[in-house]
């Protein structure tokens, strides 16, 4: 239960929803709970006018609502209309009773799916805080089905569970004050088999919490299989891999079948336990009240039917308490699963920061050191370098060599080990997370498409605010605009998951225009221009040559780009600087760049430049 104790706020938010729904259930059982004693006082009435006798002022002791009933009704009315009477009254109960019961459920569940609504936001709200290196860390059908199937668990606890659990105990202890009212004797012996009721629900409860924790990991691990599966279903089908993958999930399946079921053997405990307790205490009530009514039998026969209605009330909360008790188990065991990832800290914090600073100017990187946190990897060793506003500068190394982690450490998707990045001389770990990246156009070496319109991808996280160029532009000068308007809907095309209905080429392009679609300072392009042919790069980077302007730009490649005039050339090899200076005196230097330059006029390919 200490996982569910975060809840809390939730419950404090809408308290009034709450409130309300704790009068309703009151409400409701308080008029359920005064039709035995109605049935009960009929049925003795209707023993003592057959034998002649008179209702003594005790057998009245009933609730003050029904007392005032039976005051009014026996002035009134005698026979077959006092019963008609009393018939409808039971009537009116139970009607309301039940609109009772409809505003409790107003109330209590939705202010569980607003709970769920919230809950949902929240999860989001803080993966979206989290660093890159958490999504190294969790596979994606982990983070979906925390967000999805643990919340659902979790609404049923904060929803039906709460309902359930307050309507068992007003309805226990409404029945039991009623009961013990009338005969505290008899009441002992009717409720004695409930104590061991409750040793059963929490041995079976301890079983249950241990066995949903386990079946949750189960699913994720089913989920992230699916998805993986779904994601790459081209790289399948080609390697003729259907059947391995049904095997490889056929197994997870059966490992989470073959758990869920195990639940539900234990949870199928429950049921037969409450089965057997209301019937003890039904066969108690009859054997106890019988004995009791051969020495009374003017008014003990209204006690028996009047306590068999009440065992039967108790029939449904009673047995509720094993499905809420599994409801309560589960919510915990998902609600921990959900605290494990809210209480996660990112690394790459956006605390304390200029909301101000100014992002153009000199890029300084002082003995820049980086290790990958999940990997180990020294990616990057004391690297230096100074770019000053307006400058162009190429990144070129082999596979592996830093050149994109230094991307990622200049957006801040990393913190570096050790050494500085400044902008203007200002440390970016200073400066607000949103006002750099928003300063900086970025396009990453694994393109990514959402499923929606060409246009809306290209405009993606584009305000008016930061938007320089129409799509139609930005696609010109990405050299992409000629074969948008070959497609159907031009623009207005959806485009599959990630953008599976288009080439890598024109993924590329499309990233490529989004990227210049924003009013940035910087513009960082990472290795984009791999999949698209020797004439579409020429004419992109002309494009570039003319959109860049005075903006400071830095573009990482694994290969020499000729027609940008770049004012320095950074070549990179396990994470340090091999070469650095303009095109032609790395030339002269006759080392690495030479040779790339010269085997790239050579014609070779960009696979076998990559190899260099």
């Amino acid at each position: 239960m200490k996982h569910l104790s975060v809840l809390g706020k939730y419950f404090y938010k809408y308290r009034n929803r709450l409130l309300a729904g704790m009068f309703f259930i009151i409400a409701s059982n308080y008029f359920a709970v005064l039709a035995p004693q109605v049935t009960g006082y009929v049925v003795n009435k209707v023993q003592l006018v057959l034998s002649g006798g008179t209702i003594s002022s005790q057998d009245k002791e009933h609730d003050a609502l029904v007392n005032l009933f039976i005051n009014w009704s026996e002035e009134r009315f005698e026979g077959t209309s006092f019963i008609a009477l009393a018939c409808i009254t039971i009537l009116i109960l139970a009607l309301l009773s039940g609109l009772f019961m409809f505003f409790m459920r107003q109330t209590l569940i939705v202010m569980s799916r607003h709970i769920e609504y919230d809950q949902k936001n929240e999860i989001f709200k803080h993966y979206q805080e989290l660093d890159t290196n958490f999504y190294r860390m969790h596979n994606t059908g982990d983070l979906m089905n925390r967000i999805s199937e643990d919340v659902s668990r979790v609404r049923m606890y904060t929803g039906p569970a709460v309902m359930y659990l307050a309507n068992l105990a007003v309805r226990i202890s409404l029945c039991t004050f009623f009961m013990a009212k009338k005969d505290w004797l008899l009441t002992i012996y009717v409720l004695a088999p409930l104590p061991i009721l409750a040793v059963i629900i929490y041995y079976v409860n301890t079983i249950i919490h241990r066995r949903s924790e386990k079946i949750q990991g189960l699913l994720s691990d089913l989920t992230t299989n699916a998805q993986q599966s779904y994601s790459g279903i081209r790289v399948i089908k080609s390697y003729v891999q259907e059947k391995a993958m049904l095997g490889f999930f056929d197994r997870n399946s059966e490992a989470y079948k073959r758990n869920a079921i195990g639940l539900a053997k234990v949870e199928s405990v429950y049921f037969p336990s409450m089965a057997l307790m209301i019937g003890l205490s039904t066969l108690i009530t009859v054997g106890i009240g019988s004995w009791q009514a051969l020495n009374d039998p003017a008014t003990k026969a209204g006690l028996i039917v009047e306590f068999v209605i009440y065992i039967n009330m108790l029939t449904f909360p009673v047995s509720a308490i094993g499905w809420v008790a599994s409801m309560i188990q589960r919510a915990a065991a998902s609600q921990k699963r959900i605290n494990e990832f809210l209480h996660t800290v990112p690394t790459v914090k956006d605390e304390h920061t200029d909301q101000k600073a100014k992002l153009t100017g000199t890029i300084h990187l002082r003995d820049v050191n980086f290790v990958y946190p999940h990997t180990g990897i020294h990616a990057v060793h004391d690297f230096s370098l100074e770019i000053r506003q307006g400058e162009k500068v190429l990144i070129l190394g082999r596979t592996g060599s830093g050149k994109s982690t230094i991307a990622q450490l200049l957006l801040r998707f990393y913190d570096t080990t050790s050494g500085e990045i400044a902008i203007n001389g200002q440390p970016i770990n200073t400066v607000s997370l949103k006002q750099l990246r928003e300063r900086i156009s970025y396009v990453p070496q694994d393109v990514f498409l959402f499923s929606d319109t060409i246009s809306d991808n290209i405009a993606f996280g584009i305000t008016a605010s930061t938007r320089v160029v129409s799509p139609e532009t930005a696609a010109t000068y990405a050299v992409i605009d000629r074969e948008i308007r070959t497609f159907h809907n031009g623009y207005d095309t959806m485009i599959g998951e990630r953008g599976v209905t288009l080439s890598g080429g024109q993924k590329q392009r499309i990233s490529i225009a989004r990227a210049l679609m924003k009013d940035s300072d910087i513009i960082i392009l990472d290795d984009c221009l791999s999949a698209v042919d020797a004439k579409t790069e020429h004419e992109i980077t002309k494009n570039l040559n003319q959109y860049l302007g005075d903006k400071t730009a830095i573009i990482i490649t694994h290969r020499i780009i000729s027609s940008i005039e770049f004012d320095q050339v950074i070549v990179m090899s396990h994470g340090k600087i091999l070469e650095q200076g303009k095109h032609e005196s790395l030339l002269e230097k006759r080392g690495y760049y030479a040779e790339l330059y010269r085997m790239q006029m050579a014609g070779l390919s960009d696979e076998e430049l990559s190899k260099i």
